[in-house]
């Protein structure tokens, strides 16, 4: 089932709740708004409180990942890409 989350997943014998909470992820972890469509979606797969459960764990995981990052503790084998702070 791993395999099939990547580009693509709304192609794949993933469950349709499954592909929504993917959905889900991908607009919050890529900052692109859910349509109104994404939204009634989900609602009607999961409840306030489980798109709520969600989304804080989500968010959990993306900023402990940035902390791993800038405290340097990141596997040595894991690639990583280092971008300069802009000049404003």
């Amino acid at each position: 089932m791993v395999d099939q989350i990547r580009d693509g997943y709304d192609e794949t014998d993933l469950s349709l709740r499954h592909r929504r909470a993917l959905r889900l992820a991908d607009g919050l972890l890529n900052l692109e708004a859910l349509t109104a469509q994404d939204r009634t979606e989900l609602q009607t797969e999961f409840s306030d409180a489980e798109i709520a459960e969600l989304s804080i764990g989500l968010a959990l995981f993306h900023g402990f990942s940035k902390v791993l990052i800038a405290s340097g503790a990141e596997p040595e084998t894991m690639d990583t890409t280092v971008l300069p702070t802009p000049n404003v």
